[in-house]
């Protein structure tokens, strides 16, 4: 069913998936603002691209472009600034046909 609020136990699932989302997009903008403290650094191990798109592609999408603009970091980098916003589509898109399914 598409209203979750007339179901105590999806209510519970939606609370679950709600702090999820919170938390991925937190951890998220913060890696991004630690690869760029760490970009200005000579020599220093930085945050795999890899790993930084996996965290937008599991739910951190938005606190990925967050990051991506208040920082100004990786937002020169074709598969970041066409990247992330489609993940976030794709995402909202999904997020919408479960909801109306």
């Amino acid at each position: 069913m598409a209203y979750p609020f007339l179901f105590p136990e999806r209510k519970m699932d939606v609370k679950i998936l709600l702090i999820y989302l919170v938390a991925i997009n937190i951890i998220t903008f913060i890696a991004y603002a630690r690869d760029k403290r760490l970009a200005k650094k000579v020599n220093t191990r930085r945050i795999p691209e890899k790993t930084l798109l996996l965290l937008a592609a599991f739910g951190g999408s938005i606190g990925a472009l967050v990051a991506m603009y208040t920082l100004r970091h990786k937002t020169l980098h074709k598969k970041f600034f066409l990247g992330v916003p489609a993940i976030l589509i794709v995402q909202t898109a999904l997020a919408l046909y479960l909801y109306l399914k």
